[in-house]
């Protein structure tokens, strides 16, 4: 017996007071509580009671002590992130990179650091997490009944099996719980090398940017003409040329590394974006009406896509990848140069062919000098050179910008920021700014080539648009070609104010000023302004507009994806199609409206206010106006009138050509538009002519001036009126005699024809009508 007792206290020994290490604390109202006692005895049903929650607590604490999916995965990401670092320290250490490789590694880092920040806090909430899990086990020492059974060597005999197990389940937990805290310790600690590393690397980063920024007092290198004196580098150029190569290949592999996902899936929108142009042009094509495509002046998707799509695909890539390395981007404009010169190989002359190969020739050399030769004399001079046959040939195109495939201000805009950005460099050159001057040579050429090739890529997105519209109306029947100038130069608006944005970001960029410039916005836009008690920042006002703005022109604009232009009149107009398009337009101006007060953070009890405010001003004289309003959403969904529709309201007829929130458009015959509130219009009795069908009743009289017989004159005029197509066959004919006199009759004949043709039809029937009459010998008067 003394045998087991002292084997039992040997495992509550090890059970209990292992965990002294740990700092004591006073027990919390989450501690197990002692059961319930009757006196000073326990019984043996309370000791198995605390044994199996103290079992319970600690495989509670097993499970939690381990780590789940989340942390594995927040693991992996660490190791990836040190991979990453590694790779961006060495390259750091290894060379003294130009300007746009110091842009995207500094790039890299900020994000690196925001990765490090959100791994650092999940580690620091499983340590809190861990922490916790010990002070639970901990806390169970300080249970009474434990302690009682502890004290009573008679009664721990019978629960020895019980004390066995729950020795084991707390060795295995305190082993696992001191295991996953070293590996956080760890974690944690990396981080704070992570942390050190990256401040080092953005501190060296930006002192290289500042000494190759824009600064045109201080001296990088000696003048060109102290060269030979001073000189610049003893190593041999081809070792320095290799190792510049070296550096670049690094750089580049390392950067495509890390956004290859983002390639992919460029990829595979520019796919899907072939396989629907495709689909329209097949669709146009089968109809026969491939070759209309030509007088919409349509210059790329009907010669071929692969080209066209390939210019868009490289145009987009540029402008996300405004932190890319200097060999990426520059193998992307040389890419979107061979596009160009492969787009208009075919009709350019000779001339222009050997005008493009030639800035394509320029252009390489002015990155293989930029990017891989040293700052000695020899690549110094090669620059200049350069820059000086590029200031030649922007002059000399000036002189020549006649039928050129894309605009003359767009490509005489590239001339010029060609020309300055070369005066620039050769001048810094000779002072000793080697960098800026590689940098602006680069910059130049690249801009250049920018602008033509967002030309054309505005040029390509107006095709798309205008294909879209042409292939619903093939799709509806109606063949003929619209305003397309006109209705081009208004979808290029919205697109120029894109790219132009994008083009800027891209020289911005290039120049080293599209950090500083965007942090100086988000400032300008951030910062907070204070009018009364109303608090605001500009970037919420512009948001705000910019919503607005936006939401019009997509109501503006989403008929037209539908072939739905305003300014024609369609006899077969698909007014269904028109009712759904004005419930859509008045979706997506609810929606642009709330996203943009949601958006610009204004608070409910000042929207409170402003509602209040207009409830004042419509009672004071804003009726009429809310009263347009609300009639105008009434006449939408309610749809007593269809645009095309021809009506009679307000003494006026005409046919419904538009119909807005407020107004109503109605062309007249003679061709005067009228505009019809739309309060006006509901109050008012309306005559719709076309409210089930387009078709109306016309009448004839005509005089027949000799004796026949009444069946002779109707077979002859219903005859004539079956031959005559625009008449309504579905319908009777109606033939009436008005007067009847020897020697002539007084005919009425009705017929339904189209509203929209009831001038044309009415003369085709009283032509064909006489002509009948007369070929039968009967003299008759129309």
């Amino acid at each position: 017996m003394m045998k087991i007792n002292t084997h039992a206290w040997l495992i509550l020994l090890c059970l209990f007071l292992v965990n002294w290490y740990r700092p004591q604390e006073a027990p919390k109202k989450d501690s197990l509580p002692a059961p319930k006692m009757f006196g000073d005895e326990t019984s043996a049903t309370d000791y198995l009671l605390i044994i199996e929650k103290v079992d319970g607590v600690l495989r509670n604490a097993h499970t939690d002590a381990e780590f789940g999916i989340d942390a594995y995965k927040v693991f992996g990401d660490m190791n990836a992130t040190d991979e990453r670092l590694k790779l961006i320290l060495a390259s750091i250490k290894r060379a003294d990179l130009n300007v746009r490789n110091q842009q995207m590694y500094q790039n890299e880092l900020v994000g690196i650091r925001k990765e490090i920040e959100n791994q650092n806090n999940f580690i620091n909430t499983q340590d809190a997490k861990f922490n916790k899990i010990g002070k639970q086990v901990v806390s169970l020492k300080d249970n009474a009944t434990l302690i009682k059974l502890v004290k009573d060597t008679v009664v721990i005999k019978q629960f020895l099996p019980e004390l066995m197990a729950l020795n084991e389940q707390y060795k295995k937990t305190d082993s696992l719980l001191n295991a996953n805290q070293g590996i956080l310790n760890e974690k944690k600690r990396q981080m704070l090398e992570y942390k050190t590393s990256i401040t080092d690397a953005m501190s060296t980063l930006e002192d290289r940017l500042q000494r190759s920024g824009i600064d045109l007092f201080k001296e990088e290198y000696p003048a060109l003409w102290k060269v030979g004196k001073a000189g610049v580098s003893e190593k041999n150029v081809q070792q320095e040329t290799a190792d510049n190569f070296k550096i670049e290949k690094f750089v580049t592999v390392y950067y495509f590394r890390t956004i290859w996902v983002s390639l992919v899936l460029l990829a595979i929108f520019m796919l899907l974006l072939s396989w629907y142009i495709k689909g329209n042009l097949q669709y146009i094509k089968k109809a026969g009406y491939f070759d209309n495509l030509s007088l919409l002046k349509f210059r790329y998707l009907n010669n071929g896509l692969f080209i066209p799509i390939l210019l868009v695909g490289i145009c987009i890539a540029v402008m996300i990848n405004l932190y890319a390395p200097a060999t990426f981007s520059e193998i992307l404009q040389l890419g979107l140069i061979v596009c160009i010169f492969l787009l208009f190989r075919k009709s350019w002359e000779y001339r222009e062919v050997r005008s493009w190969l030639f800035i394509m020739a320029v252009f390489i050399l002015i990155c293989l000098v930029s990017l891989f030769l040293n700052a000695d004399l020899f690549g110094r001079c090669l620059l200049i050179l350069l820059n000086i046959v590029s200031i030649g040939y922007t002059l000399l195109k000036f002189k020549n910008t006649d039928h050129l495939p894309y605009n003359k201000m767009a490509f005489k805009l590239g001339l010029t920021i060609f020309m300055i950005f070369s005066l620039f460099s050769v001048f810094l050159n000779l002072f000793g700014r080697v960098s800026l001057a590689q940098n602006l040579s680069l910059t130049g050429i690249t801009v250049f080539v920018q602008i033509i090739s967002l030309n054309i890529l505005l040029k390509i997105i107006t095709e798309i648009i205008l294909l879209q519209i042409y292939k619903s109306r093939v799709k509806r029947g109606i063949s003929k070609l619209f305003d397309h100038e006109s209705l081009s130069s208004n979808l290029r608006k919205p697109f120029i104010l894109i790219l132009g944005y994008g083009g800027f970001a891209v020289m911005a960029s290039n120049l080293n000023l599209w950090i500083p410039a965007r942090a100086l916005l988000i400032k300008i836009l951030s910062h907070s302004n204070t009018i009364g008690s109303f608090t605001f920042t500009l970037g919420s006002v512009l948001l705000f507009m910019a919503l607005v703005w936006t939401a019009h022109l997509l109501q503006k604009y989403v008929a037209y994806f539908f072939g739905e232009i305003e300014d024609e009149d369609e006899e077969n107009i698909n007014k269904e199609q028109h009712s759904r398009l004005l419930i859509t337009r008045l979706l997506i101006l609810i929606a642009g409206y709330l996203l943009a007060v949601a958006a610009s953070g204004m608070p409910l009890d000042k929207i409170s206010i402003v509602i209040g405010a207009l409830g004042v001003g419509v009672g004071l004289g804003l009726q009429s106006i809310v009263n347009n309003f609300v009639s105008g959403i009434i006449l939408i969904f309610d749809r007593p009138i269809q645009i095309g529709d021809i009506i009679d309201v307000s003494s006026q007829t005409g046919r419904v050509k538009s119909m807005g929130l407020r107004t109503t458009k109605i062309n007249a015959p003679n061709g005067a538009e009228i505009i019809i509130p739309n309060g006006t219009i509901l109050s008012q009795n309306i005559t719709n002519w076309t409210y089930t069908d387009n078709l109306k009743l016309v009448e004839i009289t005509l005089t027949v001036l000799e004796t026949e017989s009444m069946d002779k004159i109707n077979e002859i005029a219903e005859s004539t009126l079956h031959e005559v197509s625009q008449v309504d066959q579905t319908k009777p004919y109606q033939i009436y005699y008005s007067t009847i006199a020897e020697g002539n009759y007084g005919i009425l004949i009705k017929f339904w024809c189209s509203i929209y043709r009831i001038e044309e039809t009415v003369s085709i029937v009283k032509q064909s009508l006489f002509s009948s009459f007369k070929e039968n010998g009967i003299s008759v008067k129309i």
